[in-house]
């Protein structure tokens, strides 16, 4: 039979020789009965707020999707700088050196890049080193995704304990990866998505809405604006050209720059619709409406969740539910 005892009668000196003499059994019920009567009457505010998190939690799903659907370019830069600026922030809070040196290396990079983009008037060879900085974080993070992906997977199957080694470090090794990976992929891709437009734009070629400025003139890339190399031209770029379906021919470096590093699905010029599966060759390229679901996933993780999550801290202080 067991016996309750009365804590709240008894001295601070008589818990802790009652707590000596008991067994080990009763030392946990003691320990345990100590525990529910510290907490005793928290159940009420519990309750509280595991509701504040989930009402706090659909709404802003709601909230987000509206925005994302009536002000998708407002949406687009809002997510752009929190997905810059918060994961920096939560790194500086819990002293992640190695995160911050990659995020400060990125970020110097691709100011200099972009303001090359951003200059009036600008170089013909301006939107070519654009391109090339941001497919080269497209291929880095592509690998760093599936080196990520392979170490998790390895580990899984216990490949670990072949090299003696413990699943853990494989583990972190991966995850690692996987997020540096996402992260830069999904930022570098965000970034160019902005910078490929208002570049096109200064060329003169391209416009997001409306009939172009200027006039496409024979053996032009609208994408640069540099010559394409034809018969006796010394002048033009040398390179293999692509031609689209709807009969304008691009440098192919700059197709696929504005096609897969831009996430353009038109031409530059007409606005008709490219036919990617000429151009890439493989899955990672291809457009889908899954990977974009997935993209769409990774911003809100990065970007969204802290904001919630730090709204759903304010409430709770706000009501004394902490």
């Amino acid at each position: 039979m067991t016996t309750t005892v009365n804590l709240e009668s008894m001295s601070p000196e008589e818990r802790s020789r009652l707590q000596t003499e008991l067994s080990i059994e009763d030392e946990w019920r003691f320990l345990h009965q100590q525990m529910h009567e510290k907490h005793k009457g928290h159940e009420s505010m519990h309750a509280w707020m595991i509701l504040i998190l989930l009402i706090t939690i659909i709404v802003s799903q709601i909230l987000l999707v509206e925005w994302k659907k009536r002000f998708p370019v407002s949406y687009q830069r809002v997510s752009l700088f929190a997905m810059w600026i918060i994961p920096l922030i939560i790194s500086i809070n819990h002293s992640w050196t190695r995160f911050i040196l990659f995020w400060v290396l990125f970020t110097i990079i691709t100011a200099l890049v972009v303001s090359q983009a951003l200059k009036t008037p600008m170089a013909g060879t301006t939107p070519r080193l654009v391109y090339k900085w941001f497919y080269l974080i497209y291929m880095i993070s592509y690998a760093l995704g599936v080196i990520g992906y392979l170490f998790v997977f390895l580990t899984l199957l216990g490949v670990n304990l072949l090299f003696q080694s413990l699943p853990q470090p494989w583990m972190d090794c991966g995850i690692m990866c996987l997020f540096y990976g996402l992260y830069y992929g999904v930022l570098g891709r965000d970034v160019a998505d902005i910078i490929t437009d208002k570049m096109a734009a200064k060329i003169g070629y391209y416009t997001e809405s409306g009939i172009p400025v200027r006039q496409l003139e024979p053996h032009i890339c609208c994408v640069c604006g540099n010559r394409i190399l034809v018969q006796d031209n010394s002048n033009a770029i040398v390179e293999k050209t692509f031609n689209l379906s709807c009969g304008h021919t691009f440098h192919e470096f700059c197709i696929r720059g504005w096609c897969i590093v831009g996430k353009k699905q038109t031409c530059p010029y007409c606005k008709e619709k490219v036919d990617l599966k000429r151009m890439c060759r493989n899955p990672w390229e291809k457009p889908h409406v899954f990977y974009g679901s997935f993209l769409d996933f990774v911003r809100y993780l990065v970007a969204w969740q802290p904001v919630i999550f730090s709204g759903v801290q304010f409430f709770n202080y706000i009501l004394g539910l902490e």
